[in-house]
């Protein structure tokens, strides 16, 4: 395996490990990136934040390869380093560990971390020759897992331990980290942090892309700020905070808290009885689910993600087969069969907001206005007669929604694709908040957003629950759910753990029964 360093480079030779100067993209007449400068000294945590589309991930993406600048230098360790893909990022000592893992499911930990790096023809000496350095590497760092194991077997935050390990595996002293603890429980962000300060304590450099401004007071040592394609700011951490962040993020003082009055709870909306969901191969995923929301409340589901939350979502939302019994406002709704598919769904008053905005949100090759009309085309305000839609009224429509949801750029004729992810989630979160629903299902609502476009979401969510709307939010940001709801319901394996005021527990006590542990079983 190729070294890191170079032939008699000292280990004090550069302060910076990443030095970035001058560094322009374009897509288009779209400016990504434009003079971006940035040095990252060694041996530290550097965060990076910004706003939707301000340009972090094209900036990182340039940085391990993925795109090549228009213009610009890239200094590692305070050598000028051409990178025209990953594998010249990782030969310079490079690693990322992705949002959205690169783990091939039913290999074993031992096997993906040898994928792509093979040492020789035969197999059998790589795979033993990585066992040894994984035990010492796993040692080292913490980062215990089995070797042997099945990636499918694993749980998330195993998962992306495995992914630092192939980082390692790979000789980087350059970690850069994309949203790291989306999917993970409160202990397991806490030991994801541990890990990185004692990766940063051995000498390693690691740059960490988040949206969460309190991991980026608790974990970094520098923070730089980018907007709108262009860097604002670099400063110490210790040295700021989260408001003043905030607002170089977005140029305006920004709310973090929720403002948000006294729900008063009218009747039930919805009630779910008994509710059960099994998949292709039979597996039960709800096991015997019951609650109910009623008008002019916000009903938070936490936990991790994969026990259960998106077939709840499913079953209630129309996309999946279900057993049991739910009403919408005293009227049964069928769980299969006739009358129980998305679009039934809709026409009864229920309007959903999928946490899977590439899968069930959007079709990415279709425009922004088209996008806007999906799953309400045959709504009035839309039709010019009764052969044909008012296509000119859908898209003077979704300019309005566009404008108030802030969309950027406002551009409805672009395809849905050429919009960055959190404008992606805009634009589904505009469509369902504006159809007046008697019920809203929201699932990840803020997922990949930035902090001004959060706060602009939750004053929403806020206001159909003050004119009398019942909402089921489901998302992993127990910041965003202790914060939202007036109840919360924490799932574990396809059950219901328990219901705690908000007001009344704390996020141990939550992570805790995200994890399956309770003290006493309570029904729902």
């Amino acid at each position: 395996m190729a070294s890191t360093k170079a032939e008699g480079q000292p280990e004090t030779a550069a302060p910076f490990a990443i030095e970035l100067k001058g560094i322009s993209k374009a897509f288009g007449p779209v400016q990504a990136n434009k003079d971006i400068n940035i040095a990252v000294p060694r041996g530290t945590i550097h965060g990076i934040i910004g706003e939707n589309g301000a340009g972090k991930s094209t900036l990182m993406s340039i940085l391990y390869g993925f795109y090549k600048a228009d213009s610009g230098q890239i200094f590692v360790n305070g050598r000028p380093t051409v990178i025209p893909d990953s594998q010249s990022a990782i030969r310079a000592g490079i690693g990322m560990v992705f949002q959205h893992f690169k783990l091939v499911q039913n290999f074993t930990v031992l096997e993906n971390v040898v994928l792509g790096a093979e040492d020789g023809a035969l197999l059998n000496s790589s795979l033993a020759k990585a066992r040894q350095a994984l035990a010492d590497l796993s040692a080292e760092y913490e980062l215990d897992v089995d070797p042997d194991a099945l990636i499918e077997d694993l749980s998330v935050g195993h998962q992306q331990r495995v992914e630092i390990l192939k980082a390692l595996y790979r000789h980087a002293d350059i970690l850069i980290l994309d949203e790291p603890t989306g999917v993970l429980t409160p202990d397991e962000a806490d030991h994801l942090f541990r890990i990185l300060r004692g990766l940063r304590d051995q000498g390693k450099t690691i740059i960490l892309i988040t949206h969460k401004l309190r991991e980026i007071m608790e974990t970094t040592d520098n923070v730089s700020v980018m907007r709108r394609g262009t860097m604002v700011a670099t400063v110490k951490t210790e040295g700021t905070s989260p408001e003043a962040l905030a607002e170089l993020m977005v140029g305006r003082k920004v709310l973090l808290e929720v403002d948000k009055g006294t729900a008063n709870p009218g009747a039930v909306v919805l009630r779910v009885e008994d509710l059960r969901v099994r998949d292709d191969h039979r597996v039960e995923r709800l096991k015997g689910v019951s609650f109910e929301i009623r008008a002019g409340e916000i009903l938070g589901i936490a936990g991790v993600a994969g026990n259960g939350q998106s077939e709840l979502l499913a079953a209630l939302g129309g996309m999946t087969r279900a057993s049991g019994k739910i009403t919408l406002n005293g009227q049964p709704l069928p769980l299969s069969g006739r009358g129980s598919d998305g679009q039934s769904r809709r026409r009864a008053g229920i309007a959903h907001v999928p946490e899977d905005r590439h899968h069930h949100g959007l079709i990415l090759d279709f425009t922004a206005w088209e996008n806007i009309a999906f799953g309400y085309f045959n709504e009035p305000e839309y039709q010019k007669n009764a052969l044909f839609m008012d296509n000119d009224a859908l898209r003077a429509d979704t300019r309005r929604k566009m404008e108030k949801f802030d969309v950027r750029p406002t551009d409805c004729w672009l395809p849905a694709k050429s919009f960055s992810g959190g404008n992606q989630q805009k634009l589904v979160v505009a469509r369902e908040f504006e159809q007046d629903p008697d019920l809203l299902l929201v699932g990840q609502p803020t997922r990949g957003v930035d902090i001004g476009a959060i706060e602009f979401i939750h004053k929403q969510l806020i206001s159909l629950r003050d004119q009398g709307k019942a909402i089921l939010l489901v998302s992993v940001e127990l910041d965003e759910i202790m914060s939202l709801s007036d109840r919360i319901a924490v799932m574990f394996d396809g059950r219901l753990m328990g219901l705690r005021d908000p007001e009344q527990t704390n996020e141990r006590e939550l992570g805790l029964l995200m994890a399956g542990i309770t003290g006493k079983e309570e029904a729902a």
